[in-house]
């Protein structure tokens, strides 16, 4: 293999080992100034948007075990990888395409499952994780608080009533 195809190779390698997810994304119709935005919004959960060929990514995917998804590989493909919050990437690749209409996400992987457009979809539309994890917890208040009350009330009902003064 030439020097020039292992350095494109060793580089996507480089990329999908970043993070337990990759996104690949159809980018046919976004001008540079939209992917710099797009690149801005995903700093903020740590994620990166690369252009890659399509060769190259088929090769490293394979050499790193990841599902085969030979069948998104048609037109030109960027992917997002990075960060540890992939639901949080999820939204941010939901909304830049709900406001530009643009960017077409093909499909993705997610602990080394295939995951579809429209599963990415759904895992955008999750509350976030703090949120999801304050909604747990009200879960848990709610029913230490409803067993409380539950116990007073039998407590109040056995005590005779105080004889009034």
């Amino acid at each position: 293999m030439r020097a020039e195809k292992q350095y494109l190779i060793s580089e996507v390698e480089t990329h999908l080992k970043k993070s337990d997810y990759v996104i690949l994304a159809n980018f046919t119709k976004v001008t540079v100034a939209e992917v710099a935005e797009l690149r801005q919004k995903l700093a903020a959960e740590k994620a990166e948007f690369h252009v890659v060929k399509n060769s190259s990514l088929r090769v490293a995917a394979k050499a790193l075990g990841l599902p085969e998804f030979d069948a998104s590989l048609a037109g030109p493909t960027a992917i997002v990888v990075g960060g540890t919050n992939s639901a949080g990437v999820a939204k941010i690749l939901k909304k830049f395409f709900q406001e530009k209409q643009k960017l077409e996400v093909k499909v993705g992987v997610m602990e080394k499952k295939l995951i579809t457009a429209a599963d990415l979809s759904q895992i955008a539309d999750l509350p976030s994780f703090e949120a999801l994890r304050a909604q747990l917890l009200g879960l848990f208040t709610q029913n230490a608080a409803a067993f409380v009350r539950v116990l007073d009330a039998k407590v109040k009902k056995e005590q005779p009533a105080a004889p009034a003064a």
